[in-house]
């Protein structure tokens, strides 16, 4: 479904606008701007790189199952590159989670029992990509977030993916690109129009997403998109984004006893 780049950003409040739900409903995603103003998006920094400091000193190997991917800084220095669960660590991603602009979402699911998923799936994650030598972390390939419930052999459930994005990120440097309109696609092209992480090659239907720090985007769980790899190097390539699951149905939260799921054995194939 043909989209051009300068789609309309909007702006997020209390309940969505008609138009807003009719635009998700066509295209499957939602890009708010602003979100969070400056000063918010670096304390969020900042209490994410204290919740690193802190799993690096401890050697922190999984967070409720799920492993956590570490790499390497533009100085060498070892980092997180993929934090899960990240709000249970830090008051401040707590409360971000907390923010009722977030329940102007739910509608979104067409279900009722909306909430946001902090202490479901993978929680609140944090992606850092740095395109270095050394980086564990400087793109993702194809994939949908609806393919988790195929795994388990379950009806595929609502979901929205939410985005709060730290960096500003062009089309020119990479971040993410999504194929509208395919959260509406069967489940045999949920499946198999690509090969899942592996294929991180540019498709003709896809479109870039820039974004400024603050920006918030939303896409349903069952669209294809990927993360593509900047073309610089160093710190000019720096992209974090924070990512939470809202969701429906059944209560799941995660422990310290949850096994690792089974769709985080592809984790390894991310690069």
């Amino acid at each position: 479904m043909a989209l051009s780049s300068d789609y309309p950003r909007f702006t997020l409040g209390s309940a969505l606008t008609p138009e807003q739900r009719a635009f998700f409903a066509k295209y499957g995603f939602l890009h708010f701007r602003p979100f969070a103003s400056p000063e918010y998006v670096q304390q969020i920094l900042n209490a994410t790189q204290e919740v690193q400091a802190n799993w690096l000193a401890a050697g922190v190997e999984k967070v409720n199952g799920v492993p956590i991917k570490y790499g390497h800084d533009v100085d060498g220095a070892p980092i997180v590159q993929r934090f899960a669960f990240a709000s249970q660590h830090h008051p401040v991603l707590h409360n971000l989670l907390e923010d009722d602009r977030f329940k102007s979402l739910f509608p979104l699911l067409e279900a009722e029992g909306g909430r946001v998923g902090e202490n479901e799936k993978d929680g609140l994650v944090v992606n850092h990509y740095v395109n270095v030598e050394g980086s564990e972390f400087s793109q993702m390939g194809w994939h949908t977030d609806s393919l988790r419930d195929v795994f388990y052999g379950k009806r595929i459930g609502p979901m929205l993916n939410v985005g709060l994005h730290l960096d500003g990120t062009k089309a020119t440097n990479g971040g993410l690109r999504i194929i509208p309109g395919t959260h509406r696609q069967g489940l045999h092209k949920m499946l198999f129009r690509k090969k899942y992480y592996k294929d991180v090659f540019y498709d003709p239907n896809e479109m870039a997403v820039e974004t400024e720090p603050g920006d918030l985007t939303v896409h349903d769980g069952r669209m294809w998109h990927r993360v593509a790899q900047s073309p610089l190097t160093g710190e000019a390539s720096r992209r974090r984004v924070m990512y939470v699951p809202i969701i429906a149905g059944k209560y799941q939260p995660k422990s310290e006893a949850s096994p690792t799921p089974f769709y985080l054995r592809f984790l390894h194939l991310v690069k």
